[in-house]
């Protein structure tokens, strides 16, 4: 493929826009190349029905090849084959053209094509045609003729095909393949009686053999009425082992939002539940309790290597996601009983159980599945993203700066994520800007779109391969991102609440106006419209179809409330949040990312960060009851002795609980900033025991406020509560 035409900064471009003079004939031009040279050797199975002499066709690397079938060579055997590299390492090889007289039909789910059908063909005869690199054979329909066409909706890639992952070599497509025998899934059978208020056809919750569980209510079934289910035993297998945190969980459960699973198709859901244990069914808004996720709708784009997808904000339980995972073969790596035992390990196990999998997924370097990405440092990220958009992604990556030729033996890709990640977060660049209420973490710039004249798609979404490649690598992301983001990537609710971290003016706004009397109304003249600024133009946003000709007032609030927190938090930087996302699924199923919390995601991909804690005793501050003794305090003493307890991912979490984010300025505690950007250090505000039970964090000053426990004990219990707690959107008030 040539060069996509990104707008580059100045620091992009050579004196003469071409590569510097110490680059010349250095190893070839930038892009992508095999390992191995100028072959690779592949090791391909005969799909069944192929007999001697006939043509099949494989993915071997990135490309499709046509095999012969040798004599004396029978279904099931392995072949060797060699296969040239592309000398021009920056055209990328695709599928096989389609046939003539092939086009496709628009808006078709399954897609469908119309097929001109060729001269010489009889009614009932068949003709082959060639669609999307399938080989399919049509018949003819009774009534038709030569030069007519016909509508045709082609069968799907082979079971356990990623469509976003070619197939490994010795994967056969086309004609004769026989998809991998499933697993004999034992069950057990189980009944229970239909409570009270559940219509037939509505989903209730239970607990089945420790696993909380959706179960639909049949149509002839009543409450009252006991009716039998059976669940696979894989999906009621009880976790070996759990952590210290899963146990806080666990013991503090209580009614809220959850992750739970369907038993017709070990989907999980989230639900939520009410005060009895029911499943709240409340549909309008609600400031305290509603929450939404965001959705991606998948389809084929034009581009027949990329998905692209439709993006919306839908309510919670609305969103189902898959509980098991395949590899390139169709071979299961991951069940639902996998899942539910590394979601109760420590952190570091979890990661350890992560990455251990995401090697699973990798493509084998004999088949193909090693790239090296020769890039040019002073067009870095020009040379990056057309190497990158241009792979599969369960290759691994290597990396060569042209005229520093040496081996990759990890530092040259260390340098090389970190290098990316620092230009595509450079706020300079118009693509990141800080966040406003912590300027430790970045958040997405509406603006892109107008800097960049829509050309910053390509690179929010090489961004999301890059950080997918980070996490499947085990490299560190070299900037922190702000929470809901960390959200949207797994899937997790969104609450009225995270407005707070990203607007505090904003949330306090609504929530003053959602306290106030029918009369604000009245006074304030608010309508269904935002008012955002962009390169300096003030414009008015509608939020809803026709927003400007609809008044707020205390009958639409909860509306209006809930329309306002879906442009700040996902609709206002849309096609940006889009493509990240479409990219960082490029490289990592999401299935894979429900065993992790938002803030154990971030703590993955940027890692625990190196906390002085002699440093941050130092720049505290100390108010309320706390002011007079300040750190001299019995109970002061407590809370810093607890924190030296901590381990590294504990402390790491009580400064996301504090500050909102894990990253620690470069400079230390002394230079933390507010949500306005000026100096806040940490603060301890001392509150009263019977105030509030639990430490509580207001992260846009920085600020715990601790009560004024009577025991050390009681401290740490709560302390590690709150933070623990943090990530699940639990009430501790």
């Amino acid at each position: 493929m040539g060069f996509l035409p990104f707008r580059r900064k100045k620091s992009d471009l050579s004196e003469n826009s071409g590569t510097s003079k110490n680059t010349t004939n250095q190893g070839g031009p930038p892009g992508v190349s095999s390992v191995n040279g100028n072959t690779s050797v592949f090791r391909v199975k005969v799909p069944e029905n192929v007999r001697p002499g006939e043509e099949f066709q494989v993915y071997a690397g990135n490309r499709i090849v046509r095999v012969r079938c040798p004599p004396n060579t029978n279904p099931g055997q392995s072949l060797q084959i060699t296969v040239p590299t592309d000398p021009d390492p920056n055209v990328q090889n695709q599928l096989p053209p389609d046939s003539p007289g092939v086009r496709s039909l628009p808006g078709t789910d399954p897609q469908a094509y119309m097929v001109a059908i060729p001269d010489g063909v009889q009614p009932g005869s068949k003709f082959t045609v060639q669609i999307q690199g399938q080989q399919l054979q049509v018949t003819c329909p009774e009534n038709a003729r030569p030069g007519m066409s016909v509508r045709i909706v082609p069968p799907p890639p082979p079971a356990g095909t990623d469509t976003t992952r070619p197939p490994a070599a010795d994967a056969p497509m086309g004609r004769g393949y026989t998809p991998p025998p499933k697993k004999e899934e034992k069950f057990q059978l189980f009944e229970v009686e239909v409570p009270k208020g559940v219509q037939p056809g509505s989903p209730f919750a239970l607990l089945a053999g420790g696993v909380r569980v959706l179960v639909t209510c049949p149509p002839n079934a009543r409450p009252g009425q006991r009716i039998r289910f059976k669940l696979p035993l894989e999906l009621i297998q009880k976790p070996k082992d759990s952590s210290e945190q899963a146990e806080l969980k666990l013991k503090y459960d209580k009614d809220g939002w959850m992750r739970t699973v369907r038993a017709t198709d070990l989907k999980f859901q989230w639900v939520r539940m009410d005060d009895n244990g029911d499943i709240d069914r409340n549909r309008r808004f609600q400031m305290e309790k509603s929450a939404y996720v965001r959705k991606i709708d998948f389809y084929q784009g034009s581009n027949q290597r990329l998905r692209d997808g439709i993006l919306s904000l839908v309510p919670a339980t609305e969103v189902l996601l898959g509980s098991k995972i395949k590899d390139t073969r169709g071979k299961e790596i991951v069940t639902y009983s996998d899942l539910a035992e590394a979601q109760v390990k420590s952190f570091d196990d979890k990661a350890t159980w992560f990455h251990n999998t995401c090697a699973k997924l990798s493509v084998s370097p004999l088949e193909g599945g090693h790239i090296t990405i020769r890039v040019r440092r002073e067009h870095l990220l020009v040379d990056s993203i057309n190497a990158i958009m241009s792979l599969a992604g369960g290759t691994q990556w290597s990396f060569t700066f042209i005229g520093e030729e040496g081996l990759d033996a990890g530092g040259v890709a260390r340098e090389w994520f970190e290098l990316v990640c620092t230009g595509i977060f450079d706020p300079d660049r118009g693509l990141w800007m800080s966040s406003t209420t912590n300027q430790m973490s970045m958040t997405i710039n509406p603006a892109s779109s107008t800097i960049y004249g829509g050309e910053d798609l390509a690179y929010f979404r090489f961004m999301g391969r890059v950080i997918g490649r980070a996490l499947f690598d085990r490299q560190i992301v070299k900037g922190h991102m702000v929470k809901h983001i960390y959200k949207h990537i797994l899937g997790w609710p969104i609450q009225f609440k995270d407005l707070e971290s990203l607007d505090v003016d904003y949330y306090r706004h609504l929530r003053q106006i959602a306290e106030s009397g029918d009369e604000i109304f009245s006074i304030l003249c608010l309508d269904f419209t935002a008012s955002t600024e962009i390169m300096g133009v003030k414009q008015e946003i509608e939020l809803v179809k026709g927003g400007r000709s609809i008044d707020v007032d205390s009958d639409n609030f909860p509306e209006y409330a809930e329309a306002c927190m879906k442009y700040k938090l996902l609709d206002c930087m849309k096609p940006q949040l889009n493509a990240l996302l479409l990219g960082f699924y490029d490289v990592i199923p999401e299935t894979l990312l429900t065993i992790f919390d938002f803030q154990e995601l971030e703590l993955l991909m940027c890692g625990l960060p190196n906390i002085d804690l002699e440093d941050w005793k130092r720049n505290t501050e100390y108010s309320g009851t706390l002011q007079s003794m300040g750190q001299d305090h019995q109970v002061c003493q407590w809370f810093w002795e607890v924190v030296e307890s901590l381990d590294q991912e504990m402390r790491a979490r009580l400064l996301q609980f504090a500050t909102g984010t894990s990253g620690v300025p470069a400079r230390g505690f002394g230079v933390l900033q507010g949500n306005n950007g000026s100096i806040r250090k940490f603060t301890i505000e001392g509150v009263k025991l019977d105030e509030c039970m639990y430490p509580r964090a207001i992260t846009c000053f920085n600020r715990i406020d601790l009560p004024m426990y009577r025991t050390k004990e009681d401290l740490e219990e709560k302390l590690k509560l709150a933070v623990t707690m943090s990530s699940t959107g639990f009430d501790l008030e």
